[in-house]
């Protein structure tokens, strides 16, 4: 574990100190403010047609049957209920650096060393996701969205942006082995940085296709990086972690199935470049694949399958991918797809605390 103290000293500022109670009141505080204000944020996505678009099409511009069949009720749902998750989070910050301003508490949730890097991706990708739904919503069903070029350029350059900062502002040239210890990779610090942030953002989104499915799995997630957060000394990020997950339980009150609003890729590409900058600014990226376990089988999933198809003559490994279709078209039903996969992020997260700790 002192190696872990070690490496964030040297790097990322372990000070000011957020205590215990204050970390659970800002989480407690993203929990209610999102709660309160979802009847209104519906009901404005309702006001303003902000409803999902069924989709037509797999990946490799085919018909997408096993998802029309069980989804198809779902249509006109409203979604970017991601503007409501990093919204909730941003009062909070806000309110955090307005305590620390009047005196109430000692420091804020708005540190430069901490929390600065998280919210520029949460922002930055959330807005690009935003477009992408806005754009999905105004097209009917007849366009997917942004389209795939400018949306990769742009996670491209956000990510980019902050693997330069974290290489040159911040002096990160390390990655951390568990049980074996730091290894110096110079300059390739940046693209795997960049890979990082990219990787799970698109792995959230493909993640985000059940009722509760992303939202739980991102709970899980931003729970265990927030306790090693903690066991790092790194007390604001810690606390920041639970705030998203406060704001993520408000949020997944009302997208349990069956969900009254989606987060679109408003919220899933924000919230897992997050998740990827977090695991990197603790020095634990090796931990996010049991994190996210789940996370990373649905990129898979979607890999495998569209590599089969290429090279096996249309062949498919799966009845659908991402791999949650799959088990939807065994008939497990969407509910039991869900809680199971919860139940295996759980475990591997837990797994992956282990790890991070005692490795």
């Amino acid at each position: 574990m002192l190696h872990l103290v070690t490496v964030q000293i040297e790097f990322v500022p372990v000070r000011p100190e957020i205590s215990i109670l204050e970390t659970l009141s800002y989480g407690s505080f993203a929990f209610f403010f999102g709660l309160l204000l979802t009847p209104w944020f519906i009901a404005f996505l309702r006001k303003n047609n902000m409803g999902k678009q069924l989709r037509v099409e797999t990946v490799d511009n085919r018909e997408a049957k096993v998802f029309r069949t069980y989804h198809k009720h779902k249509f006109g749902t409203p979604t970017m209920g991601g503007l409501l998750i990093w919204g909730s989070i941003l009062a909070t910050v806000l309110l955090s650096r307005l305590l620390s301003y009047t005196g109430v508490v000692e420091h804020s949730l708005l540190q430069r060393g901490q929390v600065y890097l998280p919210l520029f991706i949460l922002v930055s990708l959330g807005m690009l996701g935003a477009l992408d739904d806005y754009l999905n919503i105004i097209g009917a069903g007849k366009k997917k969205g942004l389209d795939w070029v400018p949306k990769i350029i742009t996670l491209l350059l956000i990510s980019g942006i902050a693997a330069l900062w974290f290489y040159f502002k911040l002096g990160y040239d390390q990655i951390y082995i568990p049980f074996s210890g730091p290894w110096n990779v110079g300059l390739l610090y940046i693209p795997i940085f960049m890979f990082i942030i990219v990787g799970t953002a698109n792995a959230v989104n493909v993640t985000d296709g059940l009722d509760g499915l992303a939202g739980g799995l991102l709970i899980i997630a931003f729970g265990s990086f927030g306790l090693l957060g903690f066991v790092e000394g790194l007390d604001v990020l810690a606390a920041f972690c639970f705030v998203v997950v406060g704001a993520i339980a408000a949020f997944l009150w009302h997208n349990v199935p069956p969900a009254l609003f989606f987060m679109g890729d408003t919220g899933s590409l924000a919230l897992g470049g997050t998740l990827g900058a977090i695991a990197m600014m603790t020095d634990q990226m090796l931990i996010l694949p049991f994190a996210g376990f789940i996370f990373v089988i649905e990129m898979l999933s979607v890999i495998i399958q569209l590599t089969s198809k290429k090279f096996r003559g249309g062949k498919k490994v799966f009845k659908a991918a991402p791999i949650h279709h799959h088990f939807e078209a065994l008939e497990w039903g969407e509910s039991k797809v869900t809680m199971r996969l919860w139940i295996v992020g759980s475990f591997m997260a837990f797994v992956g605390i282990v790890v991070g700790i005692f490795g």
